[in-house]
């Protein structure tokens, strides 16, 4: 009887593991569009009137503010792939 109470409890957190984590993958890849710029760079780039270069400065700073996040996050799948290997074991 602990047994299979141990087993279910197991299955229902690897099934909340996994639903969490299909939710942290969308909300990453269909993400609104932010525009990241801190009001110094803003206040400098609406002031020349270049919409095209404001526009890069956004899209750079918006790739620089993700890459620590995929990275935590791949830090965090590999994690869980070892802990479901462990599982099975």
């Amino acid at each position: 009887m602990l047994i299979k109470v141990e087993k279910h409890l197991k299955v229902k957190i690897q099934n909340k593991i996994s639903k969490n984590f299909i939710a942290l993958l969308l909300s990453i890849f269909f993400s609104i569009t932010a525009n990241a710029q801190c009001a110094m760079c803003r206040a400098a780039l609406e002031s020349e009137g270049n919409t095209a270069k404001a526009k890069g400065i956004n899209d750079g700073i918006v790739y620089l503010m993700v890459i620590p996040y995929v990275l935590v996050g791949l830090v965090f799948f590999a994690v869980y792939k070892m802990y479901q290997k462990k599982i099975k074991a």
